[in-house]
């Protein structure tokens, strides 16, 4: 009994099933004694990566499996070898993307290098006929152990021991009845015990199984002998490259040599030592790593869009730049290329390119055509469950009315999680009224266990795999939702895997440049070359970056980024072109969640405060970010400087750093950092002080490089809007906004000095359009308005002129339908034709025009249209509450026009004046724009807020007191009140909230 081996165990990674980690089953099994494990997910390899790092981190040796289920046919299939695994790739795939997938049949093609075990009597008998060997019966505790037996005994297949181990505590059946309830869309009282997991299928000791299967001894004895003689080999040792026109490695390297040379003459004109040097050096390590091929694949896909951003630490690499891949100079910006590639990097670095964001399909599209389904695939995203769905779906299962779940879950705050617990959730200030009955107490205490959850795999934003021969000879392949291929693997799992992969990503903003780009050649015949253009030589631009006013501009127009820019250069000169830059990139990198204490320090030392570095060695690393670490490869630089970690334990480090399980781990390295330090002779409250700073880019964080390539675009973005506002914030718009809702853009151009133009019949195209000082609101705005019948309208229009009037429009027009004509006529499209007075004549019209038309007539009005009687007109409100129906937000005025009176009433301040109220209390009036809800160090909830009046936005901070008091009435479409008092740092306004209301009339 002593080397009984489990080999049908489920983990988390089973989705809707299994409960615990790899990680903690491994650490589980090594508890009881046990050396190996087998880890049968069932119809998928999804935590094999894992998996294998768990089996390691505990001494356990791992094997591999996977329980396929097909209907009422069902095989626990484990790895005998290497041929073994490719077939159980394809068996996996198979099972998953035909729909005419037997298990059976298909196990009598793909049974080399597998053991089979099942309890099926169908399928061994099947498979018996062919082949008996490696072919077992299993043998598990439970109310089928005696028919199993007697299978053995009737197909003469020897019987192996499982217990299909899904458990390791007590209460765990409760929370797989959940799970399976949930799976089932069920409640937990009509669930059927034939859906669960026998209460008995527990990770057991040896002692307990022998207790649970007493007459079994061979079957127990045959589980040790299949262990033996399964794989155990799985160390992912190879990197799993593409390869690029089937070139062998040699003619690759060299075509990528050419390549990267020619570009460098592109970009540079002339080479000087300091180019040639750094490429040879990228170059030599590229090829001798594997990367050649990797590269002119990256290259090929980036050349499909003349607008891409390369980003990530491949913005590093010079090879990359001068391939157009990336567009920010490394040189030029001093990039550390070793955070993208070094000698003792063992993981396959990726590089990542932004498309427009309704291209990126297209770029895919080629890649599948250029690579074909059996060797590209999409990387998966491993969908879990989050705080509110845990709870909202757990309440389900319970029974709960789905209004209480609703209440409950909408108010759920996004820093609270369940692992927080109920008294948490009870303490909340959005809580404070709320009776949460026991039921809730459990929900909670379920949900905390539920949180992360493997539920179903999605496809990544944009990650895809190219490998030189086979997916499935290296992971099971479904297929996505979008219909395209989907490895079963999640990012981190791709590359501890070995597979390299490219993130082809959509980026809304690279739209936004583009179309405001052909709206400037359109309308000013002005051809701007995205490569070439250097923003930051223009003062305006300068000026408006400085100013921190870049709302609109990709990734810096967070509250949080424009007061950090106006804080950095509020009352300093113009900055030049590189310094604006630098700072710009440094200010990007520095806005996360963990770094809010070091943020104060480094505004101050950039204007001008005194420091010093915390060690002398820390000067190369930290002299250009002021002795504060900003950048994650300064993470790496300070470990190696400071405590002599090589450039893979830095890299390490880094890494973990940003992990969310960091805290077991970490306490590792910080030992490592203080002891490496004190042995250098370091005084340990430096080392400390340091190691707070590396401790700052928890959560997210971002390298140089890829904060240099945002920071580009960001630029690019900030020219469109000193210069050209109105095509700009028409591009902003059309293509989704930001951060900010539409009717927040359209507030800034208002502010911008534009004229904000309701939607036209004559005038209007699908996007926004905007020209020198207007910006027509475009037909996308209407809500549920066809896109057919935009396209006929359009089309009609480009084809024969405008419209002469209603009449005609309908004439020239039968085929929109009646509700369609509704809409355009309530959004005020013929308000220019026909003025807004006569929308109840319109709609008159409307609905006596198919009276007119006469059976074989072929005209619209085959007799004159009869007269229009004289209806009374559309009262303001009535116009206002069409234009807000048809739009879903006031485009001819803006919402705190209807309450002047009130607002004359309240003595409120202009936000635009607030300046000049530095520490006075004040009233305001705004209307909600956005806000960030956070936590203090204490666990405390607050919450930054914007609002906006007729003049200005201003920035308002609930501390956690005033946020108690009146967090349930933010967020809200409605004019508020605000009273509090006027702060300034740096130079920056902003009001502490005492006190929050709504408006009266």
């Amino acid at each position: 009994m002593s080397s009984f081996v489990h080999l049908h165990v489920h983990s988390s990674f089973s989705p809707n099933w299994g409960l615990h980690t790899p990680l903690a089953l491994c650490a589980a099994a090594r508890d009881l004694g046990m050396k190996r494990l087998a880890l049968t997910d069932r119809n998928g390899l999804y935590g094999l990566p894992d998996f294998i790092a768990a089996a390691k981190r505990t001494g356990i040796i791992p094997l591999v499996g996977s329980e396929l289920i097909n209907g009422r046919q069902r095989a626990l299939l484990l790895v005998r070898d290497q041929a073994g695994y490719r077939n159980l790739c394809r068996l996996i795939s198979a099972l998953h993307n035909d729909s005419n997938f037997d298990l059976a049949t298909t196990l009598t093609r793909r049974r080399s290098g597998l053991f089979v075990i099942s309890d099926d009597r169908d399928l061994l008998t099947c498979l018996s006929q062919q082949d008996r060997h490696s072919l077992y019966v299993e043998l598990s505790p439970g109310h089928t152990l005696e028919a199993s037996r007697k299978l053995s005994e009737q197909l003469q297949l020897p019987p192996v021991a499982t217990t299909r181990a899904t458990f390791l505590h007590d209460d765990d059946h409760q929370l797989h009845r959940v799970l399976r309830s949930i799976a089932g869309n069920t409640t937990l009282s009509r669930l059927s015990d034939t859906d669960c997991a026998n209460p008995e299928a527990r990770l057991c000791s040896v002692q307990d199984l022998a207790a649970r299967l007493p007459h079994c001894p061979e079957a127990v004895k045959n589980a040790a002998q299949i262990a033996a003689a399964c794989k155990t080999d799985w160390e992912f040792r190879e990197t799993i490259f593409p390869r690029y026109e089937n070139l062998t490695d040699h003619r690759a390297a060299s075509e990528l040599t050419k390549r990267a040379k020619n570009g460098a003459l592109w970009r540079y004109e002339a080479l000087n030592d300091r180019i040639e040097k750094r490429l040879t050096k990228e170059l030599d390590l590229i090829v001798h790593k594997g990367f050649a091929h990797y590269f002119l694949v990256v290259q090929e896909l980036a050349g499909r869009s003349p607008r891409t951003c390369g980003r990530g630490s491949a913005a590093a690499s010079l090879v990359a730049y001068c391939l157009g891949i990336t567009h920010v100079d490394p040189l030029r910006y001093n990039l550390f290329f070793e955070r993208f590639l070094n000698e003792g990097r063992q993981d396959p670095p990726d590089i990542d390119i932004d498309f427009p964001w309704d291209e990126r399909d297209e770029i895919l599209d080629f890649a599948f055509a250029r690579y074909g389904r059996q060797r590209a695939a999409m990387v998966a995203n491993q969908v879990g469950f989050k705080s509110r769905s845990a709870l909202r779906e757990i309440a389900k299962v319970f029974g709960l009315p789905a209004a209480e779940i609703k209440s409950i879950t909408d108010r759920l705050a996004s820093c609270w999680s369940p692992a927080k617990g109920v008294q948490a959730l009870q303490n909340h200030p959005l809580f404070q009224d709320e009776d949460l009955h026991e039921d809730w107490q459990t929900i909670v205490a379920l949900a905390s266990r539920l949180n992360g959850q493997l539920r179903h795999l999605s496809q990544h934003c944009g990650g895809l795999v190219v490998v030189p021969d086979d997916m499935r000879c290296y992971v099971p392949v479904e297929t996505s939702a979008s219909g395209r291929p989907l490895i079963q693997w999640e990012k981190d799992q791709t590359e501890a895997a070995g597979l390299v992969k490219i993130d082809i990503l959509g980026n809304r903003s690279l739209a936004v440049i583009r179309d405001a780009l052909a709206a400037i050649q359109q309308y000013h015949g002005k051809n701007i070359d995205y490569r070439s253009w250097q923003p930051l030589s223009d003062d305006k631009t300068r000026a408006l970056l400085s100013a921190g006013k870049t709302v609109g501009c990709f990734y810096i127009e967070s509250p949080a980024t424009r007061q950090l820019l106006q804080k950095m250069w509020r009352r300093q000169p113009l900055p030049g072109e590189d310094d604006l830059f630098e700072h710009l990139v440094m200010a990007s990198s520095i806005i996360r969640p963990a770094a809010n204490r070091f943020i104060r320090e480094f505004v101050s030392r950039m204007r001008g405060k005194a420091w010093r570095h915390l060690h002398p060695d820390l000067m190369p690393i930290l002299e250009e970010t002021y002795g504060l670490a900003v950048y994650q490869e300064q993470i790496t630089q300070i470990s190696m400087a400071l405590a002599g970690f090589s450039a893979s334990e830095g890299d390490q480090l880094r890494k973990i750093v940003s992990k969310k399980d960091k805290h077991q781990r970490l306490s590792d390295f910080h030992q490592r950092f203080l002891s490496g330090g004190e042995e250098r002779g370091i005084d340990k409250p430096v080392l400390e002080q340091v190691w707070e700073q590396i401790l700052s880019f928890a959560g997210y964080s971002f390298c140089k490089p890829h904060s240099a390539s945002y920071a580009l675009v960001s630029c690019k973005s900030a020219w469109l809007k000193a210069n050209y506002p109105a095509e700009f914030m028409a591009a902003v718009i059309s293509n989704g906004g930001g951060y900010y809702s539409t009717l927040g853009y359209l507030s800034e151009a208002r502010r911008l000095g534009l004229t904000v133009l309701p939607p036209d019949i004559n005038q209007s195209d699908y996007p926004y359009r905007g020209c020198g000082k207007e910006l027509q609101v475009g037909f996308l705005q209407i809500v549920s308005l066809t896109r057919q019948a935009i396209e006929n309208l359009l089309k009609e229009r480009e084809h024969h002129g405008p419209f002469a009037d209603f009449a005609d429009f309908l004439a020239r027009l039968p085929q929109l339908c009646e509700s369609d004509i509704r809409l355009l006529i309530k959004a005020g499209c013929f308000d220019q034709l026909e003025g807004a007075d006569r929308r109840p004549q319109l709609v008159w019209l409307l609905l006596n025009r198919r009276q007119q038309v006469k059976p074989d007539s072929c005209g619209l009005f085959a007799e004159p249209p009869p007269d229009v009687p004289d209806l009374p007109p559309c009262e303001r409100n009535i116009l206002r509450a069409q234009e807000l129906e048809s739009l879903a937000l006031p485009v001819s005025h803006h919402p705190l026009d209807h309450c002047r009176m009130a607002i004359a009433r309240s003595g409120a301040v202009p936000a635009a004046a607030l300046s000049r109220w530095i520490g006075r209390h004040v009233t305001l009036v705004g209307w909600w724009v956005t806000g960030k809800p956070i936590r203090t160090h204490e666990g405390r909830p607050m919450e930054f807020a914007t609002f906006e009046d007729h003049s200005a936005l201003f920035d308002a901070t609930l501390f956690p007191a005033i946020y108690d008091r009146f967090c349930r009435l933010l967020a809200q479409p409605r004019p508020y009140l605000v009273k509090g008092l006027v702060e300034e740092e740096f130079g920056v306004i902003s009001l502490n909230v005492k006190w929050l209301g709504f408006l009266q009339d």
